[in-house]
């Protein structure tokens, strides 16, 4: 490997990155000399040592980097660290397990004990439980059992989520697993960045984001406090539960409703809860999340939960009442399966960790399941004419002038309309502006823009 150190850049994250590849460049070639180790003694080759633990672990103390971070906060022993750089060594340095394509000549295929599976399309060697015990025990029957603990549900590899044997079939024995690392930890060994997950099939939300500050928020005083209190928790529901012994008494997450017309600013208060302080918000798309197939949902949430379980997000649930909604009666098998899944969706809710915002635009719809279990239950109303002069007068672009005879004031008294529509309207008077060529908003543009509004939610003006 090359030994050549690395310049350190006055970019934070590039250093990130420099800082765990030197790291990391030491540790891969301590892992390199216990494989090579371990072959020799296993064939009864020619080695300079008699087991693979008299090779020489680097020392991590003085690294700085959030690779050492990690292994130094979990106390990891030294075949915690070599199953890890196993997981990693496929993502970081593939060629270095090309050593265990080693052919039995007996049988003409690969050595069982070596344990591996084939990509579909990666062309190296992707490890398994088996490989790792071979690595660590060749054919000491105590020794694999021993290492067989280090995928027990209960060590920190699974239940922080870091490594984790991925089966296809059951009945296989659990060995045979592939060892995936997660793309969290993969994250933070590479980039030094926290994973942020993207839409997908297999993760069906959205990470939101907003320009808006919390100061631009206009709701109603009562309705601010109550939106407030999520953000004290936040901000302290460590020091309450851990110093001052609440979680003895509470779960340690924190569940409120968001309800109200479209519009209303529902969205946007989670996203800036987000914001303030320096959590990422993701909003579930619940059309992807629900199947018609049973066990399907089940799945699909798992998949948001199990990723977010210890990445101190916020789940946004929009639409809330699609999945959240009142259960049935069970006459059927079909109504089974749904209120199955609903008790499946209310335990995960309820042993969610962060803070779980479900949104919905009737809270009649909701079952009186979940709103039992709410810390909160926020109302979003319609504005009153002195919260849309707010939104109005914010609404327009710098360059944008308010022709003769346009009063806000008027139009805020007289128009009840929701923030998201005043921002649609906003956008299409100054699309308008544009096309005429110049930047002035007139008093006929908004009334326009303003019935368009109210046709789409079958209103007249």
């Amino acid at each position: 490997m090359n030994d050549k150190p690395i310049v350190m850049s006055k970019n934070p994250t590039l250093n990130l990155i420099v800082q765990n590849a030197q790291t990391l460049q030491r540790e891969l070639e301590w892992f390199a000399q216990v494989l090579d180790t371990r072959f020799n003694l296993y064939f009864g080759k020619e080695c300079q040592y008699t087991n693979i633990y008299e090779v020489p672990v680097p020392e991590l103390a003085e690294a700085h980097s959030i690779y050492s971070d990690i292994i130094q906060h979990f106390g990891m022993s030294v075949d915690e660290r070599l199953v890890l750089l196993l997981a990693l060594a496929p993502h970081v340095c593939p060629q270095l397990l090309d050593i265990f394509f080693t052919k039995n000549e007996t049988y003409g295929r690969g050595f069982t004990e070596f344990g591996g599976i084939r990509g579909n399309q990666h062309s190296g060697f992707l490890p398994t439980g088996e490989t790792a015990t071979f690595l660590l025990s060749a054919n000491d029957l105590t020794r694999r059992f021993q290492v067989a603990e280090l995928f027990d549900p209960d060590h920190f590899f699974a239940k922080h989520k870091i490594l984790q044997l991925v089966k296809d079939k059951s009945g296989e024995p659990m060995l045979s697993g592939a060892l995936i690392i997660s793309r969290e930890y993969l994250s933070y060994f590479s980039s030094g960045q926290q994973y942020k997950p993207s839409f997908s099939m297999e993760f069906p939300a959205q990470r939101i984001t907003t320009h808006m500050e919390w100061e631009d928020l206009v709701l109603e005083g009562h309705i601010l406090e109550e939106v407030e209190e999520i953000h004290t928790w936040l901000v302290h529901h460590k020091t309450l539960l851990n110093e001052w012994g609440m979680a003895k008494r509470i779960k340690p997450g924190y569940r409120s409703l968001f309800y109200g017309p479209p519009g209303t600013g529902k969205t946007l208060t989670a996203s800036l809860l987000g914001k303030t302080t320096g959590l990422d918000v993701y909003r579930v798309d619940l059309s992807k999340v629900v199947s018609k197939y049973i066990g399907e949902t089940e799945k699909n949430l798992a998949n948001i939960f199990d990723q977010a379980e210890n990445k101190n997000w916020i789940l946004f649930f929009d639409e809330a009442d699609a999945l959240f909604g009142k259960r049935t009666a069970a006459n059927d098998s079909k109504d089974r399966h749904a209120n199955q899944e609903v008790a499946y969706l209310l335990q995960r809710v309820e042993d969610f960790p962060g803070v779980v915002i479900l949104a919905t635009n009737l809270k009649t719809n909701i079952d009186e399941a979940f709103a039992r279990r709410f810390q909160s239950m926020i109302y979003f109303p319609m504005p009153r004419p002195a919260q849309r002069l707010r939104l109005w007068s914010t609404a327009f672009p710098e360059p944008v002038q308010l022709g003769k005879g346009l009063d806000l004031s008027k139009i805020a008294e007289e128009y009840e309309i929701a923030g998201g529509a005043i921002n649609n309207i906003s956008l299409h008077c100054s699309l308008r502006a544009l096309v005429r060529g110049d930047n002035c908003i007139y008093k006929h543009d908004l009334i326009d823009e303003i019935r368009r509004e109210f046709r789409k939610e079958g209103k007249t003006v």
